[in-house]
């Protein structure tokens, strides 16, 4: 069986770097190495350093500082990889063979229902988000998606791309019917620290034996061009998740493992998000603007936290359509809700540069504004 293309990838691939206007980005806008430096980032140390290889699974640093983050971890539980879709890519090839199917959240990152699909030798099941209970779970569906048999449950929380923060109650549902089921949940927690205007969430690692956590830098840390994720289980599957990581990537690089050994630190990671905090509570008012003045063809639900906004079109037409004209037409790129699960919606990037976000939306205002012919 091959593998499906990942369709968003391919289309921010293709697309991304090529647009006047990049909306389809899903984190804030990156940090800089100035900014690193000017925080007590050390660059000069590393001058001399040869570019040799790195400790394949993370260094014995950045392990244990990424540890102290999840209740109950040392440096054996953490596996690093080059970023959080290595991570999730290990979980399934280690956790996954043709004895069971996954259960995937959507609308969501769809890496892992290709990855479910591939791994398990058969589709996977989804239970969906509601946009009319503020995107809580479809409780139905996900008692039909997680029965026995059911090998994998996949999350995204915060979720990608909602923003939307599942409650005390969800979290223990969830957890409780994956440990009846005889799941595995694995909880892909890269939001966590954008929280708009609640506290940080609790990440789901220690609540059960069997949650497995992947995150990384490139979302609330802002940091994506180092490449570096993790993943945070038993020994043994950060061990496993090693031995097959020998066939892939083989191991992060020596600049972006010490990059990442200075963000991951207590102080550092506060004002990364902080940074990101900011920059969401002060765009996220345009974007509200923009859909209040759209003439009633977007309406989306505030996010928790993401520097996303995941909207429901009500124009004419299909959502796919009015992205396309937007690509053709003005040079400006979002994501079809499709590609995430969920076909009707659409997700703009609300953490970009600034200038970026309010020419993009004048030109998606401008093009609502046209008659469809």
């Amino acid at each position: 069986m091959k593998i499906e293309t990942f369709e968003m990838e391919r289309l921010q691939s293709l697309w991304e770097n090529v647009v006047e206007c990049d909306l389809s980005e899903s984190g804030t806008r990156a940090v800089s190495l100035r900014e690193l430096v000017d925080w007590g980032f050390d660059l000069a140390s590393l001058m001399s350093t040869p570019l040799g290889y790195s400790q394949t699974n993370g260094t014995i640093a950045l392990r244990e500082s990424i540890a102290r983050m999840y209740p109950g971890a040392s440096a054996d539980h953490i596996m690093v990889t080059n970023g959080s879709s290595e991570a999730n890519y290990l979980v399934y090839a280690a956790l996954l063979e043709n004895d069971g199917h996954v259960a995937f959240e959507t609308p969501n990152y769809l890496q892992t229902k290709g990855l479910g699909t591939y791994w398990s030798g058969r589709p996977v099941e989804a239970f969906r988000l509601r946009f009319d209970a503020s995107w809580e779970p479809d409780w139905e569906e996900f008692e039909r998606a997680v029965r026995p048999g059911c090998k994998l449950v996949y999350v995204t929380n915060p979720n990608n791309p909602t923003g939307k923060v599942l409650s005390n109650a969800a979290r223990e549902r969830i957890v409780r019917r994956c440990e009846q089921a005889g799941a595995w949940l694995l909880s892909d927690e890269v939001y966590i620290g954008s929280e708009i205007d609640r506290p940080q969430t609790q990440t789901l690692y220690g609540t059960s034996e069997r949650v497995v956590v992947v995150s990384g830098l490139s979302k609330a840390f802002g940091i994506p061009g180092v490449r570096i994720g993790w993943l945070v289980g038993p020994p043994w599957l950060a061990a496993e998740a090693w031995r097959l990581h020998d066939y892939t990537t083989i191991g992060p690089g020596k600049l972006s493992d010490a990059i990442a050994t200075f963000a991951v630190r207590e102080d550092i990671r506060e004002k990364l998000f902080e940074r990101t905090r900011r920059i969401v509570r002060e765009q996220l008012p345009l974007v509200q603007a923009f859909a209040q003045d759209s003439g009633g063809k977007l309406e989306f639900n505030t996010p928790d936290a993401t520097a996303m906004a995941f909207m429901r079109w009500r124009g004419s037409g299909t959502s796919a359509e009015i992205c396309k004209r937007l690509l053709e037409k003005r040079s400006t790129l979002v994501v079809d809700g499709k590609l995430l699960g969920l076909d009707g919606f659409i997700r703009l990037w609300s953490g970009a540069p600034r200038d970026k976000l309010v020419e993009g939306l004048r030109r998606f205002s401008e093009e609502l504004r046209q008659p469809v012919r």
